[in-house]
């Protein structure tokens, strides 16, 4: 690697330490949001109540120096409460645009499932295209732009579920786990602690070091096989109805440069692929009705096509 990408392999260090100082534990989970922002990408987050999960955002967020915004959905909110609205000034007889919280660099969409099916739609076109169109006229967002969306996988009751088209936009989808009795332990005799977080990176470091990773960072004819393998064996699985799509493809790639990046390597190898497996495809896999009865998860599904699919000999 040449010298600027081993500071900045010094300075992922630097940036997870300071995220650390406040979070205590899921390591990997960090780190995919992590990968999601160097990648471009977008992260659904799933944890039940009371894990720390806007804790973790707003540490990213400061570490980062990136603008933050957050909405807390509800079944009443509408698209306009996320996009903005355009508004009639009657002294300059023109329309202005009152900006909705969407025009940030980090935005916590918290419990997106509470949200309707057509509020949750809004974010689409922002997700895809890094743009909103209100009025017939297209706004720019601010760059960096990385939705991160919360949802609770245990209350059902007056949730929307998010509807497939939705979800193949996240490019992950990160479980946050229960931490172990030492580190559940060190978060209550560290919980008044006000750490400040320093800034590691800032917005126009890190759309310069995206260039870097989709620009130096190289993917062998035999990793990329080896991970379109992958896609291919959830899609062709009995307990399966629907795999993982070719979005899912471009996206791996992407994540398993950015996560080659931050170990200080210029190409991908066979475990960055497997470990990227899990958040990648897990919320793109759905299965059959019959599956779900006998209790059968996509992560099973996922474990399954890994113990046959060989990774290439390197």
């Amino acid at each position: 690697m040449v010298e600027r990408d081993k500071d900045v392999f010094q300075q992922f260090r630097q940036l997870s330490d300071e995220v650390h100082k406040r979070i205590i534990g899921n390591d990997e989970v960090i780190e995919d949001i992590f990968i999601s922002i160097f990648a471009g990408g977008h992260i659904l987050l799933e944890s039940v109540p009371g894990m720390g999960k806007t804790v973790l955002i707003k540490s990213v967020a400061e570490a980062m120096d990136m603008d933050f915004k957050r909405v807390q959905c509800t079944p009443d909110l509408t698209a306009t409460d996320i996009l903005g609205r355009l508004l009639f000034d009657d002294a300059k007889r023109e329309t202005t645009l009152d900006k909705g919280p969407i025009f940030t660099n980090l935005l916590l969409i918290d419990e997106i499932n509470r949200a309707q099916a057509k509020t949750q739609s809004a974010l689409l076109e922002a997700m895809a295209e890094q743009e909103v169109t209100l009025g017939g006229v297209t706004h720019k967002l601010p760059q960096p732009f990385t939705v991160l969306a919360t949802q609770n996988p245990v209350e059902q009751l007056g949730t929307y579920p998010l509807p497939e088209a939705q979800k193949d936009r996240f490019m992950f989808m990160s479980v946050m786990q229960y931490l172990s009795l030492e580190e559940e332990m060190q978060i209550v005799k560290t919980k008044t602690k006000k750490l400040k977080i320093n800034k590691i990176f800032n917005p126009p470091e890190i759309l310069i070091i995206r260039e870097e990773i989709n620009n130096n960072v190289t993917m062998s004819d035999s990793v990329l096989e080896y991970a379109i393998k992958i896609i291919e064996g959830t899609r062709t699985r009995r307990e399966v109805s629907t795999g993982g799509s070719p979005r899912a493809t471009v996206d791996y790639v992407r994540a398993a440069k950015a996560r080659s990046f931050f170990r200080g390597r210029d190409y991908v190898n066979a475990e960055d692929v497997k470990v990227l497996s899990f958040p990648l495809l897990r919320h793109r896999i759905i299965l059959n009705p019959d599956s779900k009865d006998f209790g059968i998860t996509p992560d099973d599904i996922i474990a399954k096509v890994l113990e046959h699919v060989e990774p290439p000999v390197e």
